[in-house]
Parts: C-alpha cells; structure tokens; sequence
C-alpha cells in the first residue's frame, strides 16, 4: 500500500504572517475553545497513565513537558544525511499518489489533494531505509521514556506539503481519525527539512490532551475538533534531524506552504502493546475492536524494556 531550539509560542510576526496567508484573523482563544468543547461520544474519560520507566533517551524535564503540555521538542535525534536518504527513498512513493490524485474525480481522496498535499502510507513495508528509521533505536528510546516498556509501531505515512499550498491542515487530534484504546499513544513528527513557519510546520495547544479525545467534524481539509486561530497556540519549528513528539490526544495543525520548497515530513505513530482500535458509529456503542498488531506494520518496536528490531523486508 503506498498510496528551534526549544519552540516557543508563536511570536505576533509569526502569527501575524500565517494569518495574512490565510486571510483570517485570530479572534477566539485556543484554551477557552477547548474547554467548550464537546467530548466524543466513547471518550468516558481518560485513566491515569501507568508509571513511566525511567527515562533513557529524554530529560526527566522533557517528559515532565510532555505529561503536562502535550509535547515535546526532542532535538539531534537523527543525522540529517540519514533523513536525506529517507527522503530520497520515499519520493518515488510520493510521485505515485500525486499522480494518482490527479487522475481521480475532484483530485483528491480524503484530506491527500492533488499537486498539494500527498499522503504516502506505510513507507516502513515498502522500503528497508525507511523500516529501520521507523524501528530506531533512538525513537524505541523515546517510545519507552513516554509509552512504557512494550510498545508497538502503529501508523507511519509520509506527509508532503507542496509548494505554495495556502491550505492549513485543520486542527484535530490523532485519536479523532481512528479511535484507539487506551487513547493515548505517541506520534513522533520526523521533518526531513527543515520545518518552519513559512513552510508550514506544526502548531499545538498545550494541555490539550488532558481532556481525552473530542468530537471532530468533516471539512473540506481533513477532520477538525476546534476553531480556526492560533491565539494560545505554539508553532514548534523543528531542524532537520529534530523531531517533535506529542500525545495521540493533543490537538495539532499544521500551517501554509508559502515557500518554493516542500516541506516533507515522515510520521511515526507508536502506541502500547495491547491497544485496539474501536470501529463504529459514534452515535452508538462500538461493533468491533481490531488489535494494533497486524504481523506486517505493527512490529514492536520495545518489548520488555528493550528495543527490538521488526524482521528485515523480504
């Protein structure tokens, strides 16, 4: 299937300059939208996690951040060369969905949009570069330090924004698209350049995952669980070979390409061994629950405290 240093909020410059490619203005806060908002009908509320490990890869600061904000910056994770070929690997798989977006009725499936932003999935089953950074031993440390000791690869896909994309992608939860128990797992946001305001880099709102998952409604640019501002929002610029991780519950987005280049990103999604995804209408109880362990993409990445790797591709 193939289809900064640590980040601040997002300075008036920066939001003044996104706003302007959006033509919007922020005139709703973030925080108080959040705490209006109504809870997806299976979200009965979020368990305490269970106690971390202690931390092999991150500061007990960093996962003190992400307990408490939602996210973390996690800087040098990765020689930017190594995410060079990484690119380089998926880029064929990438050309593969444009093309196919431009031969579809309306040009787009879902929120992938033709010559504007592609959607390559599950790069870790079609090419061994692209598998072993998914199973790194850095990234089966950062598992560990905010998941706990048996973790498995849940999702990875490829994420390009094109050049000169006005688009934002909506906020939302990742928990919105598919709904998984426990509801909280990690997604790890890999740039493989560097991400910047100007080339449309993640926003979060921190503490936005302490509510659990929240109703998401259909737009024309993907599912959306609150209003369109960045007002109490931080833009999390990320250098190639940083990432940012954040909780599967923090609502996220990402802004414009107003740039010549695209911004690519890899996304890794990491959740404990053991969780399912919920299948149904929201309106009623759940009729089925699928288990995150399918013996092609959703290998442990940790089991019993320690990093393991999938088996090679065939």
């Amino acid at each position: 299937m193939w289809f900064c240093a640590v980040a601040g909020r997002g300075t008036l410059d920066g939001t003044d300059r996104e706003e302007r490619a959006m033509g919007t203005t922020a005139e709703v806060d973030l925080q108080a939208a959040l705490e209006a908002a109504e809870l997806h009908p299976w979200n009965l509320g979020v368990p305490p996690a269970p106690p971390r490990p202690e931390p092999r890869r991150l500061t007990v600061d960093q996962v003190t951040h992400y307990v408490e904000e939602g996210w973390v910056l996690v800087d040098g994770l990765f020689d930017p060369g190594r995410l060079d070929a990484v690119r380089q690997a998926i880029d064929p798989y990438e050309r593969r969905v444009n093309d196919l977006l431009r031969q579809v009725d309306g040009g787009r499936i879902s929120v992938a949009i033709a010559d504007a932003l592609t959607v390559a999935l599950h790069p870790s089953v079609l090419d061994q570069t692209c598998r072993d950074l998914a199973y790194d031993p850095a990234l089966a440390d950062v598992a560990h330090d905010l998941i706990g000791p048996d973790v498995r690869l849940y999702w990875d896909q490829a994420v390009y924004k094109l050049p000169h994309n006005p688009d934002v992608v909506p906020w939302h939860q990742d928990n919105g698209y598919a709904y998984v128990e426990p509801q909280e797992y990690l997604t790890v946001w890999v740039p493989l350049v560097d991400a910047t305001l100007d080339n449309g880099t993640v926003w979060v709102v921190p503490g936005g995952h302490r509510r659990g998952t929240l109703r998401h409604h259909d737009t024309d640019l993907g599912q959306r669980c609150l209003p369109e501002t960045t007002e109490g929002a931080v833009a999390v610029e990320v250098p190639a070979g940083s990432a940012v991780a954040f909780s599967s519950l923090t609502p996220h987005r990402t802004g414009p390409n107003v740039t010549d280049g695209v911004r690519s990103a890899y996304i890794l999604q990491y959740a404990p061994d053991g969780a399912e995804v919920l299948e149904g209408e929201p309106a009623s109880d759940p009729v089925r629950r699928v288990p995150c362990s399918d013996p092609d993409r959703q290998q442990p990445i940790v089991l019993r405290g320690r990093a393991v790797a999938p088996p090679p591709l065939a």
